[in-house]
């Protein structure tokens, strides 16, 4: 094994002592009696608390014509209840000496704050508040709408990666939820009404389609007392409607090319795979470090040093998703290099990791990698309720403790055969971002 190898293997071994040690307990599941589940996870290295409401709802929950519902509600939960006046949620919070916030996915919303173990109790009495009594004030309506439509004009329609990646996800997806936009397309924004989203919250915001996520300096038993106090009241809502659709198999290439005011050409290709609930999702997720993670990576060292075709590259892979996610490549091309080069450059190091084990070298590189994220992404209480929630909403939290085997089990031939049956041109969507001038379409 090359030294350097052998010092960041030893290296990690020892931070992954370093991390079990300074974790004494581990997590403790609680069902309350109205469906709610409550994951705890006592850390006592620094005194302060993460609170997080994950509820079993995004884009993927949401119908045609109603896209952007899940994140509209989101800006919507801060107008305020009986007891708690519009946008005072967060400025009680930051009052208290906490931060807080809210995000929506495709598969899940969900609202956190951080404070220290004697001030918890407050977020979790605002929290347990508006999941029973938001008003979603009509007076706040059209000003938060005109708020979401601005935000998607700059994060979207002002946005060339974005846009590529909004018209590639829906040529990609034919069937399935996921190719509906998490913010919601333009017309849907505009259309929607407030009794969509009275409706969504009835539907979605019940204790039985959610859960917490507790990490931090705090005694279980306590913090158990004041969750039981401020949400066991909270009566059990009806039955969720499940998500039933399942995508197509894919039988060809697509592609899509969209025209847009930007510098510099953009290729995006993606690719069906399975999520976490295939043991095929351990090497997918290598591949996107032997692809695209780090300088010495094959995609940045072929398109980036060597033929200077690319600014830059990138590999992703959500294996933490409710449905099958897809696998993505992309690549930004350097001036007055075009995506036809950048497209044929990928092909040919696609068809290598398709036909050609890679080393041990790289392989144990790729691990080391991988190994490094995960011990350290757990360094902050945020990180690890964040890892704890994004298993559970995909599958089950227990899952997360497997993760690190199934990388390291990982062979050669293991993720050939992988590479081989996922990335397949007839199983991709390619998009290409093609510059104009301004004024030009």
């Amino acid at each position: 094994m090359h030294w350097l190898v052998l010092c960041l293997t030893i290296a990690l071994q020892f931070l992954s002592l370093q991390t079990t040690q300074a974790q004494p307990s581990k997590v403790q599941e609680v069902m309350l009696d109205n469906g709610l589940k409550v994951l705890l996870l006592e850390n006592h290295k620094s005194p302060a608390v993460t609170f997080q409401v994950w509820y079993r709802v995004g884009s993927r929950n949401e119908q045609d014509g109603k896209s952007g519902l899940s994140h509209f509600l989101e800006h919507m939960m801060f107008k305020g209840t009986p007891d708690v006046g519009p946008e005072e949620h967060m400025r009680i919070i930051a009052k208290n000496g906490g931060r807080s916030n809210a995000f929506t996915m495709q598969d899940a919303t969900v609202y956190f704050a951080t404070m220290s173990r004697e001030k918890i109790g407050v977020a979790i009495e605002l929290e347990a508040d508006r999941m029973a009594n938001a008003l979603l004030d009509g007076n706040y309506f059209d000003a938060e709408k005109k708020v979401v439509l601005e935000e998607r004009r700059l994060r979207t329609e002002d946005n060339p990666a974005s846009s590529l990646d909004e018209i590639t996800s829906a040529v990609a997806y034919t069937v399935h939820p996921y190719r509906r936009p998490v913010i919601g397309w333009m017309g849907d924004i505009k259309n929607m009404t407030r009794e969509d989203l009275k409706r969504h919250y009835r539907t979605y915001y019940a204790p039985n389609n959610a859960f917490l996520v507790v990490v931090g300096d705090f005694s279980s038993k306590e913090i158990l007392t004041k969750i039981k106090t401020a949400f066991g009241k909270i009566p059990r809502g009806s039955d969720i409607p499940k998500v039933k659709i399942k995508e197509v198999p894919q039988r060809g290439e697509r592609r899509v090319n969209l025209k847009k005011e930007a510098e510099l050409p953009l290729l995006l290709i993606y690719y069906h795979v399975p999520n976490l609930s295939s043991p095929d999702s351990f090497a997918l997720d290598l591949l996107t470090v032997i692809l695209a993670s780090g300088r010495s990576s094959r995609l940045h060292q072929d398109l980036v040093y060597r033929r200077r075709l690319a600014r830059k590259v990138d590999a992703d892979y959500s294996r933490l998703s409710v449905d099958p996610p897809i696998f993505s490549i992309s690549a930004q091309a350097m001036p007055r290099k075009d995506s036809t080069e950048m497209e044929r450059a990928i092909d040919n190091l696609l068809e290598q990791i398709r036909s050609e084990p890679v080393t041990e070298r790289e392989l144990q590189k790729a691990k080391n990698q991988v190994e490094s994220s995960f011990i350290f992404s757990q360094d902050s209480i945020f990180g690890q309720a964040m890892r704890i929630g994004r298993y559970e909403i995909a599958a089950r939290w227990r899952l997360k403790d497997r993760y690190l085997a199934g990388i390291r089990k990982l062979t050669a031939a293991e993720l050939l055969r992988v590479a081989k049956k996922y990335l397949d041109p007839d199983r991709r969507t390619v998009g290409v971002l093609i510059p104009t001038q301004a004024g030009n379409k």
